[in-house]
């Protein structure tokens, strides 16, 4: 089944010019298994009052089996293609807040509809953490190998180049959830209202505070 979470109003004067300046735009966060995309983001979610999509679970619906399942019967291969088609079917529905499995950013005409469509946020963890983490569950068909860490190691060096392509970084790291959360809405606020160029802002009809997407 799919997972969604109900918007609630922002609660926030700076939440509430978040939702307004983003329009139709949603937000991705992209990262690493175990990073805490979908427990950030169901907070984030709900913050902002955007409806939260679980991109995996949206997988599992479409292909009426698991993603364990969909890995061990059909192959990688086919899982990256499907989830490609499912993320761009959600991005068409904006805005959302987007969680993206952990290789969905790595194909490139994903990461051309995330920039066309919404601003992508890296929720970076390093291999302790991730490690840690994910070792309390049994759904990560990557991980089922005698040596998880490698495998970790293997695919921080390959992805973390690739992520850095995000329009945010935030630092995933073992403190209370709300304190992400609040450093991510500051960040995005940041980003959305940082201060136009100096050759931008010398325009006499420009407002050097609005909004940046």
């Amino acid at each position: 089944m799919s997972e969604t979470v109900s918007p609630t109003s922002a609660s926030t004067s700076q939440e509430a010019a978040i939702v307004a300046a983003l329009g139709k735009r949603s937000v991705v966060l992209v990262g690493m298994m175990g990073a805490g995309k979908s427990t950030i983001g169901r907070r984030m979610a709900l913050r902002l009052g955007l409806p939260f999509i679980d991109a995996d679970n949206e997988i599992e619906a479409a292909a009426g089996m698991s993603i364990p399942d969909i890995f061990e019967v059909h192959g990688e291969p086919h899982f990256r293609d499907g989830e490609a088609r499912v993320i761009a079917r959600l991005l068409e529905g904006g805005p959302i807040l987007l969680a993206t499995g952990g290789g969905a950013f790595m194909r490139e005409d994903t990461r051309a509809r995330i920039r066309d469509k919404a601003i992508s946020m890296w929720l970076k963890a390093d291999a302790d953490v991730i490690l840690r983490r994910v070792r309390r569950r049994a759904d990560r068909p990557l991980l089922k190998t005698a040596d998880p860490a490698a495998v970790i190691a293997r695919l921080i060096e390959a992805r973390h180049p690739v992520y850095e392509q995000t329009d945010i970084t935030i630092d995933s790291r073992d403190v209370p959830h709300e304190k992400i959360v609040d450093e991510s809405i500051i960040a995005l606020h940041e980003h959305i209202f940082r201060p136009r160029a100096a050759s931008a802002i010398s325009e006499p009809t420009g407002d050097p505070l609005s909004p940046i997407l």
